[in-house]
């Protein structure tokens, strides 16, 4: 169980909570969560169980979520990569599979069959896990359905460990708040699915990837390297090298590239405030 003191991450509402917090919050009843897997290619995480109530985050195919509850068309659910709880269509959900590869590409097409061809019925983002039940010449076939090109996939054990070179392919995406997907990021959903990418877990909000990652350094500008996240309040960015700064922010409305010093001066000149600390993963990904 994580982190009690962060209501984001307590499976637990005035009416439901997770049975092993009995006794330590308070619920109408108490449920054992059941496993499920996402089978969309995406789905909105909200804070309450309706469409209005503002998106929190995004489930995309193949993630792991312990289900509790329906509620009017809404499952509350727990995430297992990042903990973050709340409520995901119910429809989004379905039996848990055990992913077989991984989607590489930005974006890659779904058809109804093993043909280019035929009308896309949908598509599927970077990072998204798929269950391959079998191959037909250059596709793969979906355990949800469909057919999936395989030179857009990868084992689902690879990485890239330059998680650097995925933010630079993400450059032009807009920005979403909440986003986690190539169609749409926030700056921390930027951060968590480079990171993925590499191999490495990492919380979904800002301020939980600045408490919860790497080694922390002085918030200053001097010694940055490739892959370093630099935090604000509310904000963070990663470095492309000693002076580059990629982030997905509301002034550009999209992932940007821009030297770190301006984006420090507009950001304390805007009031959001100075560089709150540095936090290395690694020695320079990709050096």
């Amino acid at each position: 169980m994580r982190d009690l003191s962060d209501p984001r991450l307590v499976p637990a509402r005035p009416e439901i909570a997770d049975a092993r917090l009995r006794g330590r919050v308070e619920a109408a009843r108490y449920v054992v969560g059941e496993p499920r897997s996402v089978v969309v290619p995406s789905a909105p995480l909200t804070r309450a169980p309706r469409f209005d109530a503002g998106l929190e985050t995004e489930a995309v195919m193949g993630d792991a979520v312990t289900f509790y509850d329906a509620e009017e068309g809404f499952a509350f659910v727990q995430f297992a990569h990042d903990g973050y709880v709340g409520y995901l269509p119910e429809a989004a959900l379905g039996r848990p599979t055990a992913p077989t590869h991984r989607v590489t590409a930005l974006r890659s097409f779904v058809y109804p069959g093993p043909d280019l061809k035929q009308p896309a019925a949908g598509h599927l983002t970077l990072g998204a896990r798929i269950r391959a039940e079998g191959e037909t010449g250059d596709y793969l076939r979906l355990g949800t359905g469909g057919y999936v090109f395989a030179g857009h996939c990868a084992p689902v054990d690879a990485v890239e460990p330059d998680y650097a070179a995925t933010a630079e392919r993400l450059v032009g995406t807009p920005y979403l708040w909440g986003g986690r997907t190539s169609l749409g990021l926030d700056c921390s959903g930027l951060v968590q699915l480079c990171l993925a990418q590499g191999g490495m877990a990492a919380p979904r909000d800002a301020d939980q990837q600045e408490r919860g990652l790497g080694d922390g350094l002085p918030p200053d500008l001097d010694g940055l390297a490739r892959g370093d996240l630099v935090f604000w309040r509310g904000h963070v960015g990663m470095m492309l090298d000693a002076t580059r700064l990629i982030h997905a922010n509301g002034h550009h409305m999209a992932v940007a590239v821009e030297p770190v010093r301006e984006a420090v001066a507009r950001i304390r000149e805007k009031s959001y405030g100075p560089v709150t600390s540095i936090r290395r993963l690694t020695p320079s990904a990709g050096s």
